[in-house]
């Protein structure tokens, strides 16, 4: 199976951007985890990191008919951005949204996710495990 996991705004600043939220561990770790998960999950995978709303949508609809399913983290994109779950929409390639930090104990608007209602699942404040978890789900549902 081919997963592309998506990451939105400030992804790239792990391990820099609020240690208390989202932790001490890089981007490069994440990908390196994920990497490992999926290795060992059968799942071939590939990633993209974006701080454009754009270039998010662009990925997204550069994926048709090449990935089974996409995993993303739009950030500060879930809360704002009506392109994203269009183009999951548009694309109906199987989704899952993660998110690092469990936002719906966080601030109000964060506990708004316009790009929910495009995805199959959406995972939050499992932290990286979320990653795992969402490729576990994808690969085990065979959507």
């Amino acid at each position: 199976m081919k997963i592309l996991v998506i990451n939105g705004p400030n992804i790239n600043m792990l391990g820099l951007r609020e240690p208390e939220i989202y932790g001490s561990e890089s981007y490069a770790d994440l990908l390196a985890f994920i990497q490992k998960a999926a290795a060992g999950l059968g799942a071939e995978v590939a990633f993209f990191q974006s701080n454009s709303e754009g270039a998010i949508v662009d990925a997204i609809q550069a994926a048709y008919g090449k990935v089974d399913g996409i995993v993303i983290n739009p950030a500060a994109y879930t809360h704002t951005s009506i392109a994203i779950p269009d183009a999951l929409k548009a694309v109906a390639i199987p989704a899952v949204e993660v998110h690092i930090s469990d936002v719906s104990a966080r601030e109000p608007y964060r506990r708004i996710s316009y790009t929910q209602e495009a995805c199959v699942k959406t995972i939050a404040g499992e932290g990286f495990e979320g990653y795992l978890t969402a490729i576990k789900f994808l690969t085990d549902a065979k959507l």
